[in-house]
């Protein structure tokens, strides 16, 4: 099996594709069913959206804010997960207070076991609180360690013990491994035993680590996981893995590593994280596979990864928001003319005519030369007629091209 690959897809389907029994260690970091959307995110000049967390739907579409909808959602790529787990392999699942109860008692007692279930993990952290707060604020998330095996699993425990508090090395005697045959106590050289909560700082606006997901967890968190429960080459699967985290704290640790995520740009994303931490990978980038292809692909994907898919496409880049709040999405390379897309069929006339002015704008009254592109899946006739007027009478030269002319299919 390959790895140090990342799949572009949804992990469901990327997962049945993988051997049984291949994978040593998993983590998976879901959405939270926490009934709000994330704003939009810029990252490296990259307009992504990791996802929108603020419905379910059921299996006629129609929108449904259900917990039960949720569970069937996710419980059928535990199901997957749990098939590729090696019998020693250990599983991570990380989540907050919205649906930890229903997550633990209908999918991961159910797939796994309530036999094997070794750890409610609680990674605490510090953060602004409301001045209105009513209750006590909520600073932890919970992670739920299970296992396939209900005795053999990996567990390093000298690689992540703890360093001992100034009080505990002053008394003398003290230890946390046990009394000697004399009934005299000692510390542990390397370290306290872990407990199962961890107090790991959440990552700062200012830190260089943060690369701007609402979601995005500390490397620390991640090395802590990985060091305890996996041993060196073996393979660590994240198969929601938004902007690589587990990616770049496995391969720092020397782990094989396989990463799954459905954005396009978060694929693309976490490859430039990855090489930006790594020389050998900034000389031989990872493979993504599964990155859309198609006329059909590029009709499945999130509207800001069919934006950026697109720049891209014909050399040019996203805006930054401020400039695509005014109705530019994108400028080519180097000559900065607006780009304007459209995930849609028979884009008319008021769409070309509502560009013309945001072009018209974003050149001022003095400048003689203004140019457009727009992109869009098809056109109808009344936008290639609205084109041509605006070259003919504003001087604005509205290029409409379609995916397919960019795909080369045309």
């Amino acid at each position: 099996m390959k790895t140090n690959i990342i799949y572009c897809g949804d992990c469901k389907d990327v997962l049945r594709d993988l051997p049984e029994k291949s994978v040593d260690l998993i983590y998976v970091d879901p959405p939270f069913f926490t009934s709000k959307n994330y704003e939009i995110a810029f990252v490296d000049g990259y307009e992504i959206r990791s996802f929108q967390d603020a419905h379910w739907y059921n299996k006629k579409g129609k929108r449904r804010n259900d917990i039960y909808v949720y569970l069937d959602w996710l419980k059928e790529k535990v199901v997957e997960c749990h098939r590729i787990l090696k019998d020693i392999g250990s599983f991570y699942l990380h989540c907050d207070w919205h649906a930890n109860a229903y997550i633990r008692v209908y999918i991961l007692d159910e797939v796994f076991g309530n036999n094997n279930f070794k750890n409610e993990i609680i990674w605490c952290y510090r953060g602004a609180t409301s001045p209105r707060q009513r209750v006590w604020a909520r600073k932890h998330d919970v992670i739920f360690l299970y296992t396939k095996d209900k005795k053999r699993w990996t567990f390093n425990v000298d690689d992540v013990r703890l360093p001992y508090s100034k009080t505990s090395i002053e008394r003398e005697g003290y230890t946390k491994t046990g009394f000697t045959t004399d009934g005299i106590c000692k510390l542990n050289p390397k370290g306290r035993f872990p407990e199962d909560w961890w107090e790991i700082p959440f990552i700062r606006p200012n830190s260089k680590e943060r690369l701007g997901f609402p979601t995005q967890k500390p490397e620390a968190l991640l090395e802590r996981i990985i060091k305890a429960s996996s041993d060196p080459t073996d393979i660590v699967l994240d198969p929601m893995c938004g902007c690589g985290t587990t990616l770049v704290a496995a391969h720092r640790l020397g782990r094989r590593w396989i990463g799954i995520d459905i954005s396009p740009t978060g694929c693309k994303l976490m490859r430039d994280r990855l090489r930006k931490n790594f020389d050998e990978l900034n000389a031989n980038p990872p493979e993504i596979k599964g990155l859309p292809m198609s006329i059909e692909d590029l009709k499945k994907i999130g509207w800001a990864d069919f934006q950026n898919w697109i720049c891209e496409r014909i050399g040019g880049k996203s805006a930054e928001k401020k400039v695509r709040d005014k109705g530019i999405d994108g400028f080519t390379f180097p000559e900065r003319i607006p780009i304007q897309v459209k995930q849609s069929e028979s884009v008319g006339r008021p769409e070309v005519d509502k560009f013309e002015v945001a072009v018209g704008r974003y050149y001022g009254p003095t400048r003689k030369e203004k140019k457009g592109v727009m992109i869009a899946f098809s056109f109808s006739s009344e936008a290639y007629n609205e084109a041509s007027r605006s070259k003919i009478e504003n001087g604005i030269d509205m290029q409409l091209k379609t995916v397919a002319e960019i795909l080369g299919e045309e």
